[in-house]
């Protein structure tokens, strides 16, 4: 089940969000520590038509009531009443609010700020409370943090156990707690009602993640970067699995350490991670081997476990040269259209660099220009590229100017790029906002620029993923609802 969070303010209010929450999940929370004023919960619930779970929360434990701790209990009292089908009480609360009707007792156990140190200890207290469901709920910014909680829901226990993780992993702990068989998962109902900062909706875990067909079978490839290109790759490949009858889907992860992670991944039996570019050198650092171009970057977009380790691959570049001489005007596999021709990169990640490899196979002539200028110089030795310094940038003539940033950065300012860098007759690829494209790339349309559309290198680049994670192609239709927003 998916559970909506809905936390009024108003009574008259809470009525309606309520019934839209109700059209969109299977279980409805009603949190009441936001109302201002004393609720009647009977009537406000009267109409729902889903299962009701009721909670008031104090600051503590992540909630917002500031009345007194025996108001609270009142108002939870009160609440029981009026038979909702679930009540969540804190231990505490439970040893001195007694079973009532029908209502089941889920007994939550909160941390703000860390992992329970005994959940063991959690489980015989819940079992004194006369719980029937057991919740936990703490922070999840990293896999790592939120590998104590899935161990928890993932074991077979005589209670019930549901867990909330906060943070930038709670899609993913969503998503593994649905595969483990939790009785329910949360969501908000939409953008601006989150009940904590980051919390997924329900639109994103159906739209994008179609978590209604995840089971106990289900494989999962990991993604890792974040962003939009990352919720973008994730919408595109899960439509496809679906359109291809496979059972897998994108898992968003977030890691701090190598070899913790290595183990969690073999446990989890995830076979590959997708890197955006901006975690393709961290992803790089998993993989025991690499294609050519992945080990002269240092960069990778895509790890896939093997026999004998992981191999790195590296497929953007490819994307975004064929793209790139396409717009050049190539039409023949013989012909090298960037041959002699002066390109300019402007940025020093992973991505600039393993595009300044791929254009140098074309026997292009490569410049990089960044901020980072000492970064930039390094680069320029070590791939045998001209270095233009910042401040000769906009006097330099090129044929072609790829962007992987939309900014310079001096320290902590960050200085939009002067668009007379653009003039008529240049090649211009932005690749620094994709799968969307940047203002520059209008600029460049109205200077009279050829522009390499961002949506077709994208398009192509997950293309390339889905062939290399499946061994088919990409069906057409993934492209349009993942690109639809």
């Amino acid at each position: 089940m998916i559970c909506i969070s809905v936390t009024p303010e108003s009574r008259q209010l809470a009525k309606v969000d309520i019934f839209n929450a109700a059209n969109q999940c299977d279980l409805v929370e009603v949190c009441l520590d936001r109302l201002h004023k004393e609720p009647d919960v009977k009537d406000m619930i009267s109409g729902c038509k889903k299962p009701v779970l009721i909670s008031c929360r104090p600051p503590e434990e992540g909630g917002q009531f500031d009345g007194t701790e025996d108001e609270r209990l009142q108002l939870l009292r009160q609440a029981i009443l009026a038979g909702p089908d679930y009540v969540e009480l804190d231990p505490n609360s439970a040893m001195k609010i007694p079973r009532f009707g029908k209502t089941q007792r889920v007994v939550s156990f909160a941390s703000m700020t860390r992992p329970l140190n005994d959940v063991e200890e959690a489980f015989e207290e819940a079992t004194r409370c006369k719980a029937d469901i057991v919740k936990f709920t703490w922070p999840t910014d990293t896999l790592e943090s939120a590998w104590p909680l899935l161990a928890v829901v993932s074991q077979k226990r005589l209670l019930p156990v549901v867990g909330l993780g906060l943070g930038r992993s709670g899609v993913t702990f969503s998503l593994l707690g649905r595969k483990y068989g939790s009785p329910w998962i949360y969501a908000a109902l939409e953008k601006g009602m989150e009940a904590f900062p980051g919390q997924p909706t329900v639109g994103e875990l159906d739209d994008s993640y179609r978590w209604r067909q995840v089971d106990s079978k289900t494989r999962f490839i990991g993604i890792v970067g974040g962003g939009i290109i990352e919720f973008a790759i994730s919408r595109i490949l899960n439509a496809a699995f679906d359109l291809r009858g496979m059972n897998t889907r994108c898992l968003p992860l977030d890691f701090h350490s190598r070899d913790h992670v290595m183990k969690m991944l073999d446990i989890l039996k995830i076979p590959a991670i997708i890197a955006t570019p901006q975690a393709g050198r961290r992803v790089m650092q998993l993989a025991s081997k690499g294609d050519d171009v992945s080990t002269e970057s240092q960069f990778s977009d895509v790890v896939i476990k093997s026999a004998d380790g992981w191999q790195a691959h590296n497929l953007i570049w490819k994307s975004t040269l064929r793209a790139l001489e396409a717009k050049l005007g190539k039409q023949s596999s013989e012909e090298r259209p960037l041959d002699k021709r002066n390109t300019i990169i402007l940025g020093s990640g992973g991505l600039a660099v393993s595009l300044a490899h791929g254009i140098k196979r074309r026997h292009g002539l490569v410049s990089i220009c960044s901020s980072d200028e000492v970064e930039a110089q390094q680069i320029a030795k070590a791939c045998d590229l001209r270095y233009v310094p910042l401040g000769n940038l906009y006097e330099t003539l090129v044929d072609v100017v790829v962007l992987t940033i939309n900014t310079m950065d001096y320290g902590t300012k960050k200085t939009p790029l002067n668009s007379s860098l653009f003039r008529p007759g240049m090649t211009v690829m932005d690749l620094s906002e994709l799968p969307g494209e940047s203002s520059y790339t209008e600029e460049a349309r109205e200077r009279g620029c050829k522009v390499v559309e961002p949506s077709e290198v994208f398009s192509d680049y997950v293309g390339l993923l889905f062939k290399s994670l499946t061994g088919q192609d990409l069906p057409a239709e993934a492209i349009a609802d993942g690109l639809s927003d």
